[in-house]
């Protein structure tokens, strides 16, 4: 059959966007397929797939996200975004703001300009200086679930984190036995100046360093925050070359509310491909 599909690009993080309204798609889509329609060499190539199902908790959509390796999971910041972009599109006139039903939750998205900002799920699961190490790394290990699970790294600087073995130090920490059996996304950030940071990204089900990584960044801010008192909202540079923006509110001593991710999310192109 004939698959016809969008792909999208959110700061660099890229994804086939499928339009399974119908559910037509539904059977068709399994994870060896998915698998080999992400595949740089062989099909499209993305770090991830996105299908837009109908809602079916009086949300406009029902979100549906895939890593590279075909397994599905819970959320995708910038496939989010993108999600929100290109659903805004699907009616009769374009909307500035839509809704759709992911695993954490029932998510917003509103376009602003040229980008589109995320309403993201609270995260959970704050673990400052977990105790976990991996060789070489000289660097205290934080964990957050920020719609997916991330640990985060901080570097000594801009010139460490450029120079930053990040599939390395990435891999053995999203396979380390402290985050199993699940395994963890893993973050590297360097502080630019006190409310902006760059990071890099090891993505779980990529298995790979990502140009961009939505809930990374937010983990990454947030952590920032509890770690140096740094107010919101907070920048934060991607490997993709784009800066992207994280709002949120305090709750309790470590707890978020009201987090956001703000930031570009752009069509590339459109086509077919033989499944």
């Amino acid at each position: 059959m004939l698959l016809h599909f969008f792909k999208m690009n959110g700061a660099g993080n890229d994804f086939i966007i499928v339009d399974n309204r119908d559910l037509s798609l539904t059977a068709a889509l399994d994870e060896d397929t998915i698998a080999a329609l992400c595949d740089r060499n062989r099909g499209i190539g993305a770090d991830g797939l996105l299908a837009v199902e109908p809602a079916r908790k009086g949300a406009d959509y029902r979100f549906r996200y895939y890593n590279a390796d075909g397994g599905e999971a819970e959320m995708c910041g910038n496939g989010a975004r993108c999600f929100g972009r290109f659903t805004a599109h699907l009616g009769e006139s374009l909307r500035e703001r839509v809704s759709f039903e992911t695993m954490v939750g029932t998510l917003t998205a509103e376009l602003i300009g040229d980008d589109v900002r995320i309403a993201m799920s609270d995260p959970k699961d704050l673990q400052l200086n977990t105790g976990a190490s991996v060789p070489g790394l000289d660097a205290s290990l934080h964990f957050i679930n920020s719609g997916v699970p991330h640990v985060v790294a901080f570097v000594e600087n801009p010139e460490a984190l450029d120079a930053f073995d990040v599939t390395r130090h990435g891999s053995a920490i999203r396979h380390h036995p402290a985050f199993a059996p699940a395994g963890t996304n893993a973050n590297f950030v360097a502080v630019l100046a006190p409310d902006h940071l760059s990071i890099r990204t090891f993505e779980r089900g990529v298995e790979d360093e990502t140009l961009a990584c939505g809930t990374g960044m937010v983990a990454c801010a947030l952590i920032h925050h509890l770690l140096s008192g740094t107010p919101s909202p907070i920048k934060v540079d991607v490997e993709g070359g784009d800066t992207l923006e994280i709002g949120f509110e305090r709750s309790g001593d470590q707890g978020f509310k009201n987090v956001t991710l703000t930031g570009p999310a752009d069509f590339v192109f459109e086509g077919e491909i033989d499944i």
